[in-house]
């Protein structure tokens, strides 16, 4: 891993985005850096005046890995720039398919509004029309079941967690 400064980072930054616009992952770590010498202590009183710099490492692999420090006072500079160079970079990314989702939406809804209409039970018992009232006695059934499952999972939900 190479350390580099800070404008240095933004311009292979930028390379390193164009040559994988085609095809290819990158991989962005932003990290407190707290290494002293010493082993890093996370549950210090001082820490919270404390100001550390930030560790910003980005990889795509196996061939390129570079990384910059970046002081506490640098820090708002630094994420303006670095906050433009990702916006302008992921122009490649594909857009969710929000037609999915829509049909999603609508399948729930018409689950829910099935559980709420009443299956009514109608036609001779015996005879003619007795299979199509057993269908439909079947089907009230199955939808109590359901109703029942949906209560279970409301209570559930509405019940507090135990730590």
């Amino acid at each position: 891993m190479q350390l580099v400064d800070n404008q240095t980072f933004f311009r292979r930054l930028t390379t390193l985005f164009e040559s994988s616009k085609e095809s290819g992952s990158i991989w962005l770590t932003h990290k407190r850096l707290t290494y002293d010498g010493d082993d890093a202590h996370m549950s210090s009183e001082d820490d919270n005046t404390k100001e550390y710099p930030c560790l910003v490492r980005v990889t795509n692999g196996d061939e390129t890995k570079f990384s910059t420090k970046v002081e506490p006072g640098q820090l708002e500079s630094f994420h303006t720039t670095y906050g433009a160079l990702l916006k302008s970079s992921m122009t490649t990314l594909r857009k969710r398919d929000k037609k999915r989702d829509k049909q999603r939406a609508e399948e729930i809804a018409r689950r829910k509004r099935r559980l709420t209409e009443e299956v009514t039970i109608e036609g001779p018992k015996r005879g003619a029309g007795r299979r199509k009232r057993q269908r439909k006695m079947k089907a009230a059934a199955k939808q109590a079941e359901a109703r029942k499952r949906v209560q279970e999972r409301e209570e559930a939900r509405s019940q507090p967690k135990k730590s």
